[in-house]
């Protein structure tokens, strides 16, 4: 029986199925010199990589829109149900 390769790249994206190791994870995860997208360490794909001033805007803007979204479903729910309007219209 072969082996399956469990590390490579179909259609160009990179995959891995080693089993992880702490020292792995946070060496992919920080790579300066490097880009802003890194190969993930488990997984198939691309990661943030940390290192990269870039990555840090993506994370503060993908906060940014997560807390938007938290804030408008409280406010939204205030208790007050919409109630239908009555229009009058004058034919003068």
């Amino acid at each position: 029986m072969v082996d399956k390769p469990t590390s490579g790249e179909v259609l160009g994206v990179p995959y891995n199925f080693e089993r992880p190791s702490m020292g792995r994870m946070l060496s992919s995860y920080w790579q300066p010199g490097e880009g802003m997208l890194v190969e993930k360490p488990f997984g198939v794909g691309y990661t943030l990589n940390l290192a990269n001033w870039r990555s840090w805007i993506v994370v503060a803007v993908a906060g940014a829109l997560l807390w938007q979204e938290q804030k408008g479903k409280t406010e939204g729910t205030d208790g007050t149900e919409d109630e239908p309007v009555e229009v009058i219209v004058d034919d003068e």
